[in-house]
């Protein structure tokens, strides 16, 4: 493969991971408006706390997948910045997430971490509080 292929190759999956990315943080964004939006419902306390904590379980889930592909943004955008000592080959997203993946406890330790990420961990614990304050 020339190096102009290479660099058209990881271009195009630039464009495509970064608006993927995007989508990500958008889809994330809802969770955190319907976890809002739920407390407006005449839930009891329980089951609110139980519906908040599976938003955010859920979110810290979407939000790994995220850094998965802004970690293979990086490779990509190293690879396009330096395409002649470049060893990147374009379009090969899944194979390395299946080599970096870890499996069992280490897979619900990444979960963990994100879940912890204060641009995750808002407004959890806010609403958490305020629907056993309410209720």
């Amino acid at each position: 493969m020339s190096e102009r292929d290479s660099t058209e190759g990881l271009r195009a999956e630039w464009l495509a991971l970064q608006a993927h990315h995007e989508q990500y943080e958008l889809a994330a964004l809802g969770i955190k408006l319907l976890s809002v939006a739920l407390c407006a419902l005449p839930f009891g306390a329980r089951w609110l706390w139980v519906l908040m904590l599976l938003l955010w379980v859920q979110e810290a889930v979407l939000k790994t997948f995220q850094a998965r592909l802004a970690d293979r943004l990086l490779r990509v955008e190293q690879g396009l910045s330096q395409p002649s000592a470049s060893a990147i080959a374009p379009m090969q997203l899944h194979r390395e997430w299946s080599a970096s993946r870890p499996r069992g406890l280490g897979l619900l330790r990444q979960y963990l971490v994100s879940a912890c990420r204060p641009t995750v961990v808002l407004p959890y614990p806010v609403l958490m509080a305020l629907s056993g304050l309410l209720a």
